[in-house]
């Protein structure tokens, strides 16, 4: 492949990232990229991006078991950037729309959930990864591995406390204690323990 081709698909990739975030279900889909677009056609851009360190890979897991590694989906990923900045310049989301409160949180998802990435990202010691099951709603937006715990984590935008798929791997897996990231206050309820946007790397540093 020609270096001019190359660098033309990694432009691609990169201009789709905010596209691919703002799906419901955030993986990384490669027709967004381009239509009838291949694996094969964009891995050599996708691996220059994360080599330049401008993304994030985060892979699914099938099973939440230990180690994470081993239940590894590599065919199914998504892709956060580097900055919150970057996400919003290149989506061109004016700060307002994420600072002001608003009855419509489009967008403050895509940006909260990125945030949380760049945060469990900047640790470097703590495996990474999200929770899926075909055919099922059910989703996590990721999964981590602390020693021998496995923590799923679910991110919200505002207040709202309600989780239903965090809760209900709770309940599948006793013992295991859930983190959630909101605008709400510090709590610990129901085997969930809930962090302030704002608390996320102090809470995190816990874990090294």
């Amino acid at each position: 492949m020609q270096p001019k081709e190359q660098v033309v698909r990694i432009n691609q990739v990169w201009n789709s990232i905010p596209s691919q975030l703002a799906k419901e279900n955030k993986k990384f889909i490669y027709g967004v990229v381009k239509q009838g677009a291949r694996a094969k056609d964009y891995e050599l851009a996708i691996q220059w991006l994360i080599d330049a360190g401008l993304v994030y890979k985060i892979s699914r897991v099938k099973t939440l078991g230990l180690p994470l590694k081993i239940h590894e989906d590599i065919s199914a990923f998504k892709l956060y950037l580097l900055d919150c900045g970057l996400m919003g310049a290149m989506s061109n989301t004016p700060p307002a729309l994420l600072l002001l409160p608003s009855n419509d949180n489009t967008g403050k998802g895509d940006f909260t959930e990125n945030f949380v990435c760049c945060q469990l990202e900047s640790l470097r010691q703590i495996p990474i990864y999200y929770y899926s099951k075909e055919n099922s709603q059910l989703e996590l937006d990721f999964v981590i591995q602390v020693g021998m715990q496995v923590i799923p984590v679910e991110v919200k935008a505002e207040e709202n406390l309600q989780s239903k798929s965090l809760k209900a791997t709770i309940a599948k897996y006793p013992g295991m204690k859930g983190l959630r990231f909101s605008m709400s206050d510090y709590r610990e309820q129901d085997g969930i323990t809930n962090v302030p946007l704002y608390g996320a790397r102090g809470y995190l540093e816990t874990f090294i």
